[in-house]
């Protein structure tokens, strides 16, 4: 028989299945687009790509699956929100290679504790092998510092810096909405593996986390919709409740 989170992980696709996509996707089709073919055919990103396959552990909920889907948003939002790289093509092509190995490597430690900090210096000494500039490595290592919700954030120097950092932390941030309840919770849940009881226990808190960071979006993209991204995750997990209370009452 199927473990009871596998079972409410069906249940909780078939939830999102039935909500609206994010606006994002639709209105900004062709930079995701751009963003999705440099991370296909660049072979820097292509080479540090293989490098987190082979080493990002895959089964805490911040697996490569995460990995990739923060790296194109990431990619797709510095399209939108950089003037220069959006008009430059040289420009274009650096500034993606940096944002998309920071969201390769943001969770490269997720699972050791002050895993923003740690998976930072890990990058540092990682993109050492590869063709950055210190400074570009530098936005690299901020950003994957800062990507962590409710946390305190190092100063970046540069208005490119900056951008780095707040674009990989609304590509991650958008995976709180219904990303959550299709795999990210799911995954996380058969690691620990609670009982429900003590799951549903924290179920009213979660929620409130993830009401709460509606508000910490950095980029004028992210902030305009990323509380949409949150609100299909919203709407996901509180079906998802009533089903759990109807469904699954002998498991509780």
């Amino acid at each position: 028989m199927k473990s009871i989170y596998a079972r409410l992980r069906e249940r909780a696709r078939q939830i999102v299945a039935g909500l609206p996509s994010p606006d994002f996707y639709r209105d900004h089709h062709q930079a995701c687009e751009i963003s999705r073919q440099f991370f296909e055919n660049d072979p820097v990103i292509g080479k540090l790509h293989r490098y987190v396959s082979d080493t990002l552990e895959n089964d805490f909920g911040h697996g490569l699956q995460h990995a990739v889907r923060v790296t194109l948003d990431a990619g797709a939002l510095m399209i939108i929100e950089d003037p220069a790289a959006g008009h430059d093509q040289p420009a274009l092509k650096r500034r993606l290679q940096v944002v998309q190995s920071a969201g390769l490597l943001h969770d490269i430690r997720r699972k050791h504790k002050d895993h923003a900090r740690l998976g930072a210096a890990y990058a540092r000494s990682v993109l050492k092998a590869y063709p950055f500039s210190a400074a570009e490595i530098e936005d690299v290592c901020r950003a994957i510092h800062n990507h962590e919700a409710f946390k305190a954030r190092i100063a970046c120097s540069t208005f490119q810096g900056l951008l780095v950092s707040d674009c990989l932390y609304d590509a991650d941030k958008f995976r709180w909405g219904p990303d959550n309840f299709t795999d990210t919770l799911w995954d996380m849940l058969s690691f620990i593996n609670p009982p429900l009881s003590k799951f549903m226990a924290r179920y009213s808190r979660g929620m409130q986390v993830l009401e709460e960071i509606k508000s910490t979006f950095c980029t004028a993209t992210g902030k305009k919709y990323g509380p949409q991204f949150i609100d299909i995750g919203l709407a996901a997990g509180r079906e998802l409740y009533r089903v759990i209370q109807r469904e699954f009452p002998d498991d509780l």
